[in-house]
């Protein structure tokens, strides 16, 4: 049974390395698992409740993607939409979380009414190739940023604004030796680098507390009561619902906040799902991967659940490529990583207590590192794109937020496309989306 509906004698495939594939790419994905609640946290969401969501809605989506398009995809809380959501959204922009929350299910619903009709290609079309690798990468640095952030290797200035704070300090020492660590890992290829480093990192800040070390200045794995309460935390189900009177009462910012998250959440899913699908040969020789509208509606229903249960927008994750490499090619994959991230709904306090800012701070770090590969494609050859990239990024980083970086890099692209005489090179979407972002910076700020 399980044959004929997964095709695994066409897939090459079987059951035993659909599973082992499905346990490898739970293990490189895990660490979302500590990264989303300590991340949504800094927004005012409880990290408990940030948990369950996280675990509950990821294991949901990865058997729905597993049985709807019977990809070996494994999906999750994206990272960059979760910095997009709490530095952006609700703190830059003076939202609630619950109001936040709403967005992503309005932007979800729109994501959804897109991938349906068909809509997505359009768009996917208009948009020109190398704003997309800009925003990717930025968003990579502006992660990697708020890791050494909150890890305290980078601090504030008033002189410079920022500045490398001490890097004998406890909390920097451990994320310093956390990011070593994952980085060989990776480097060697190890399977799952990522959760291992930060496994490591997390059982040699026990053994700083043990030992006493920066006791009184820094954050540690301990064991809040709070956390101790209980790992079924449920208080964020439905919470979306209380958040649409403030995100409706400014049009303007919802407007912005809508287009950033279908942006971001758009082009990181077709990132994600297109190069995933090849490394499985599901791609035919014109470039169409077979069953990827399914994939892309799986992922739409993943962030509508997201929102429901209380977190941000759910995405493919790139690390399935880990599971893949492995053999697995089918749904079952998915439907594994979905079991396993389900199970770990009982470990919430152990995670929450473990995976503190100066743990995860290596993963943030390593998916920088893995989003700003993708700007060997830019053409550096053409000032337009040259100049559209380093404004997007730059700016990123500088306004700590995801949306106006996006803003100044589309701005960018289309004054210096009227200097080098291409602005009828530009689709009419370009132009629009021009417009509404310098609407934006100029009276939305």
């Amino acid at each position: 049974m399980l044959d004929n509906f997964f095709k695994f004698s066409e897939n090459n495939t079987d059951v035993k390395t659909e599973i082992i594939a499905g346990i490898t790419t739970f293990l490189a994905m895990s660490y979302i698992l500590g990264v989303n609640p300590g991340m949504l946290a800094e927004g005012g969401m409880p990290a408990t409740g940030v948990f369950f969501a996280t675990a509950l809605a990821s294991g949901i989506s990865c058997i729905i993607m597993g049985l709807i398009s019977k990809y070996p995809v494994g999906l999750a809380p994206g990272m960059g939409m979760n910095a997009l959501f709490t530095y952006t959204i609700i703190l830059g922009m003076g939202n609630t979380w619950e109001a936040a929350l709403a967005a992503v299910f309005i932007s979800s619903i729109i994501f959804l009414i897109i991938t349906i009709s068909g809509v997505r290609e359009a768009i996917l079309n208009a948009i020109p190739h190398n704003l997309k690798l800009a925003i990717g990468a930025g968003i990579g640095f502006f992660l990697a940023f708020i890791g050494l952030k909150g890890a305290g290797i980078i601090v504030d200035d008033p002189s410079t604004l920022i500045a490398l704070g001490s890097l004998f300090s406890a909390p920097a020492l451990l994320a310093l030796i956390g990011i070593a660590i994952t980085l060989v890992l990776y480097v060697k290829k190890v399977p799952a680098a990522v959760f291992i480093g930060l496994v490591v990192t997390a059982v040699i800040g026990l053994i700083f507390t043990l030992c006493g070390f920066g006791v009184g200045d820094m954050a540690m794995p301990s064991v809040p009561t709070q956390f101790i309460s209980t790992s079924f935390d449920t208080s964020l189900f439905g919470a979306f619902a209380s958040g649409f009177g403030q995100i409706f009462s400014n049009i303007p910012d919802l407007i912005l906040i809508l287009f950033s998250l279908l942006f971001v959440t758009f082009f990181d899913t077709t990132g994600t799902l297109i190069p995933l699908a090849n490394q499985c040969g599901f791609v035919d020789e014109k470039g169409e991967a077979d069953g990827i509208d399914r994939a892309f509606l799986s992922d739409a229903i993943s962030g509508i659940i997201g929102a429901i249960l209380g977190t941000s927008t759910l995405t493919a994750y790139v690390e399935s490529a880990t599971g893949i490499g492995l053999g697995g090619r089918t749904g079952l994959t998915a439907i594994v990583t979905g079991i396993l991230f389900l199970v770990s709904l009982i470990f919430a306090p152990t995670v929450l207590a473990l995976f503190t800012s100066s743990v995860t701070a290596a993963a943030l770090v390593i998916v920088g590192i893995l989003m700003m590969v993708q700007l060997k494609e830019v053409d550096w050859d053409d000032m337009v794109v040259v100049s559209s990239v380093f404004m997007t990024i730059v700016m990123m980083l500088l306004t700590y937020s995801i949306s106006l970086g996006i803003a100044f890099g589309f701005v960018t692209y289309a004054i210096t496309s009227i200097a080098a005489g291409k602005a009828k090179e530009l689709n009419w979407l370009v132009w629009v989306m021009v417009l509404v972002f310098v609407i934006y910076l100029f009276f939305g700020l």
